[in-house]
């Protein structure tokens, strides 16, 4: 089969083509701003890339495609002049071509007859599901996988994997996304899996470009939670009212709790390093890298998940203290040594208040252990639509207590960022110049720093611009 994927530099939609690809079918694909390192990945599996979504591209493919797989960057909107921004997605309508959205596309071919491991939630979604396959690959289930990341266990976001000895079907671990389908299916990605173990990690408010309140979301969560089969698990976190009002909406299915010390899965010991608990029994010891209750959280998800297709729980938590985290969550980009410090330059994900202040203060209950003197600078980029609108700017302030100064990049927002971070006094400093902010965060930068730079996007190259100027300040 020939597909062809509009908005394929996705992260989603260029695992499915990496996962098509590998299936065998021949994968052509086309986006705005088709840049490394995504076009280089692509590229190097053999799928042709085509920039734009003009709509003569078509006759420039070696052969017609036989199904048009539609990323939910495309729409049916217009621009000022009344031509169509999707000239390409107007002519398959226009034509009658065949068309279907990745999820869709993914299902059919790559999760029917398998066992999947679907983690949802609004935050650690990549990180557990990268943490849940490392599980079943170091214990020889050899999963297939798509995350929304890449896992420097494996240097790649999605493979088909296979099924191992002793199996009856083969695993894919998959993230569970609650974002919409496509133009065409306003549904959470996530009901297209069809699980038959599924982990809720937490759920907040987020997408306000599509959801008009938690409640909204909730609906989609109960969706999911429809489809598994009464032979399936459902892992949820404990504590959370609103996954309490989502299972109220029906389960059909053993649930299985983590988190606090009353779940059937909870932890004792540092963030850092902890004996895990089924009940009252110490079933193994996590000795690891990362920082932070929500990864020890994520931790407990995964091993319920990892137990529910037959992994020891001692196993499990070995493969875990081997973990080595995700491109993108607290990922060193690079330091640079003043004397007998450092000041090292940070990348995260974070761009939601709860995620900011969970990464913040992991970081800060590490450097309290072992660099109790450093600082932590935040930098961070306000960039989803959630954060655009200002739904839940009067929560950021809060978030940032860890950082000892907060740096905000105010480019392109609606909403006054002085003012909502005016709590935090001279310890806030916002501007919507990037070349700027970088220049005052280099000029308040004092050996030991941790500068952590937090957005959902690239955010304009800043990493290597501060280290370039870091250096140049600080080298005599």
């Amino acid at each position: 089969m020939h597909i062809h994927i509009l908005g394929i530099c996705g992260t989603f939609m260029g695992g499915v083509a990496a996962l098509a690809r590998e299936a065998g079918h021949t994968v052509t694909g086309c986006d705005i701003g088709v840049y490394p390192p995504m076009s280089d990945q692509l590229r190097a599996l053999g799928i042709a890339l085509i920039d734009g979504f003009d709509e003569d591209q078509i006759e420039t493919l070696a052969s017609r495609p036989d199904m048009y797989v539609i990323g939910n960057v495309v729409s049916r909107a217009r621009a000022t002049d009344g031509q169509p921004t999707f000239p390409l997605m107007e002519r398959i309508l226009n034509e009658g071509l065949p068309y279907t959205s990745g999820p869709q596309w993914l299902s059919e071919h790559v999760l029917q007859g398998r066992h999947v491991l679907a983690v949802a939630g609004t935050h650690g979604k990549t990180t557990t599901s990268a943490m849940l396959t490392w599980v079943l690959q170091e214990t020889g289930c050899n999963p297939g996988f798509l995350v929304g990341g890449v896992p420097l266990n494996f240097g790649v976001s999605a493979r088909l994997g296979d099924t191992a000895p002793g199996q009856a079907r083969p695993l894919f671990v998959i993230e569970a996304d609650e974002y919409d389908t496509a133009f065409f299916d306003k549904r959470s990605k996530f009901v297209h899996y069809r699980p038959r173990t599924a982990i809720l990690n937490n759920l907040e408010f987020d997408h306000a470009d599509i959801f008009d309140d938690l409640a909204a979301i909730e609906r989609q969560f109960a969706h999911l939670v429809r489809t598994l089969p009464s032979t399936g698990l459902l892992v949820s976190e404990a504590g959370s009212d609103a996954l309490t009002r989502v299972l109220a909406q029906g389960v059909y299915c053993d649930v299985t709790l983590f988190g606090d010390t009353q779940s059937h899965w909870h932890a004792a010991g540092t963030a850092s390093q902890f004996d895990v608990l089924r009940g009252d029994d110490v079933v193994g010891h996590v000795d690891w890298t990362l920082s932070g209750a929500h990864n020890q959280r994520n931790a407990l998800a995964c091993l319920a998940a990892a137990t529910h297709v037959g992994v020891k729980p001692s196993d499990a938590c070995a493969a875990l203290s081997q973990f080595q985290n995700v491109r993108r969550r607290m990922e060193r980009k690079g330091g640079v040594a003043v004397g007998a410090e450092t000041i090292e330059v940070i990348d995260d994900f974070a761009h939601h208040p709860t995620a900011i202040e969970t990464t913040l203060a992991g970081l800060r209950g590490v450097l309290d252990r072992t660099h109790p003197t450093s600082r932590i600078l935040a930098v961070f980029e306000p960039r989803s639509n959630t954060m655009k609108t200002g739904t839940l700017k009067n929560r950021l302030a809060a978030s940032l207590q860890h950082a000892d100064l907060a740096f905000c990049y105010t480019n392109g927002l609606t909403w006054d960022a002085a003012q909502v971070l005016a709590p935090l006094g001279a310890q806030a400093i916002c501007e919507g110049d990037l070349d700027v902010l970088i220049q005052r965060v280099v000029a308040e930068a004092r050996p030991g720093d941790r500068v952590v730079c937090m957005s959902n996007g690239s955010f304009g190259g800043i990493h290597e611009k501060l280290l370039s100027e870091l250096t140049a300040r600080f080298t005599v």
